[in-house]
């Protein structure tokens, strides 16, 4: 993958690794560490896609004004989209991991198609919360996703509200981003594991699960 786009996050310079969790504890700290993330990437013209809870929605666009961020233009001339859970990550009323690493590529294209440089990509992973078929599947949805990342510049961040996901799954999740950012600082993630050796593990747990009599 090329690097020659350098992006700037959360205190730091994102490398060549582009796939990141964001852990945050609420909507203002997320706004306040991501604030020059945003705002960076629409002065220098980039696309700027969000996937958000639809009830978020307006909170989200006015944190975004209070960036600087003329948010009325961007979303006219199309710089700006905001897609609701319903449209990207829950389709059909149910979560797909196929379609959403699909759709995840196709946002990109797309946005490369349409003359952007890249595409700044957030999606809140909230919606893994309701009681919504294949949303267990999330913690393999973001692990296989690091496979179509890898052949791309585009900045794509997952975040993750800490105070409603639970331990064990923080502790997944943090294992399938290459980059992280918690306590606002964006790092190298020493958790990580690659996607295939992650994959197995993953297939393993669902064996011993099977064989326990537990359902996936």
């Amino acid at each position: 993958m090329a690097t020659g786009h350098s992006v700037q996050i959360a205190g730091g310079n994102l490398g060549g690794q582009r796939h990141i969790c964001a852990f945050f504890n609420t909507m203002d700290e997320e706004h306040r560490v991501l604030r020059s993330f945003y705002k960076g990437g629409f002065d220098r013209g980039e696309k700027a896609t969000h996937i958000v809870d639809p009830q978020k929605r307006e909170g989200h666009l006015k944190r975004l004004a209070e960036a600087g961020i003329n948010v009325r233009q961007a979303m006219d001339t199309g710089q700006l989209e905001l897609r609701p859970w319903r449209e990207a990550y829950l389709r059909g009323d149910r979560f797909d991991q196929d379609a959403a690493v699909a759709l995840i590529e196709e946002i990109l294209l797309s946005g490369a198609a349409a003359g952007y440089a890249l595409t700044r990509l957030v999606g809140h992973m909230e919606w893994a919360l309701l009681d919504k078929p294949g949303v267990n599947n999330l913690v393999e949805y973001e692990t296989r996703l690091n496979h179509v990342l890898s052949k791309y510049n585009d900045p794509v961040i997952c975040t993750y509200d800490l105070s409603k996901f639970p331990a064990s799954m923080v502790m997944d999740i943090m294992r399938t981003h290459p980059v992280v950012i918690i306590g606002g600082i964006l790092q190298d993630n020493p958790f990580f594991v690659p996607p295939d050796q992650f994959l197995l593990e993953l297939q393993e747990r669902r064996s011993i699960r099977k064989g326990a009599g537990v359902a996936n």
